[in-house]
C-alpha cells in the first residue's frame, strides 16, 4: 500500500467518525405535581394553596390581570415616553 492510499483511507476513516451522529440521551421528565399553571392561587411566599385541585373563578382571574396592569403601568409610561421623545427629536431634526 503507498503513502497516498494510506491517506486516504485514513481521510475516509475520519470523514467517517465526523459523520456519525452521537446518540442523545433521552430526558425523562417526571411529574410531580408542583407545577402551577394558574398564578391566582398563589398566596405570600410563593406557596399554592393547600387545597387540593380547585378551580380559580372568573373573579380571581380578574384580579390578577389587573395586579399585573398595575404592576406594568410606570414601566409603560417610561417605554412611551422614551419612543415620544424619539419620534419627537427626529421630527424635529428632519425640518
Amino acid at each position: 500500500m503507498s503513502d497516498r492510499e494510506k491517506k486516504e483511507s485514513v481521510n475516509k476513516t475520519e470523514a467517517k467518525k465526523k459523520t456519525e451522529k452521537k446518540k442523545k440521551e433521552k430526558v425523562t421528565y417526571i411529574d410531580d405535581g408542583r407545577t402551577i399553571a394558574d398564578m391566582s392561587g398563589v398566596g405570600f411566599g410563593g406557596y399554592a394553596s393547600r387545597d387540593g385541585r380547585r378551580r380559580s373563578s372568573f373573579r380571581e382571574k380578574w384580579r390578577t390581570y389587573w395586579e399585573a396592569v398595575k404592576m406594568m403601568f410606570i414601566p409603560m409610561l417610561m417605554v412611551l415616553g422614551i419612543i415620544s421623545v424619539t419620534f419627537l427629536l427626529l421630527y424635529l431634526a428632519m425640518s
